[in-house]
């Protein structure tokens, strides 16, 4: 989705599925615009009914049904990257870390992985400066390889 969809776009098209099954009166959504009234304005716009949405930046720290979503979120993508780290990290015989491109240990695995493959790894995000640095410095040569 992400070569065609921004983030932000990503983001309201989930909501907007999630929403047509739950059919909610209210919705509690933490706003990934920096435009929070916009991005609640997009979620109705692809809803046939009219729910209330609160769009807020910082939601999950202002509203609790937004905290312990995030925590679902977040543990379920902690148990996802450590099902891809399995997976991947008897490939190079290294930790794959957090999963997060500023986590050095991430940052190695995903370098170690394209020198040896010359391609990132699977499920990696392309649009990440950590992906884009890599790919950029595929071409360049160092001074002992002349």
């Amino acid at each position: 989705m992400r070569k065609v969809m921004t983030l932000n776009e990503i983001e309201v098209y989930a909501f907007i599925k999630i929403l047509k099954k739950l059919n909610p009166d209210v919705c509690y959504v933490d706003s990934a615009d920096v435009n929070e009234k916009r991005f609640g304005d997009d979620i109705l716009a692809g809803l046939s009914y009219k729910p209330m949405i609160v769009s807020k930046h910082k939601a999950d720290d202002i509203y609790p049904v937004v905290s312990a979503a995030s925590i679902l979120a977040k543990t379920t993508r902690d148990e996802e990257v450590k099902k891809i780290a399995q997976e991947l990290e008897k490939r190079l015989n290294l930790p794959l870390g957090s999963g997060y491109p500023a986590d050095p240990i991430t940052q190695k695995f995903f370098k170690t992985w394209y020198e040896k493959y010359n391609a990132l790894p699977p499920h990696t995000r392309q649009s990440w400066d950590t992906s884009k640095k890599i790919l950029k410095n595929k071409n360049v040569k160092k001074l002992d390889e002349f």
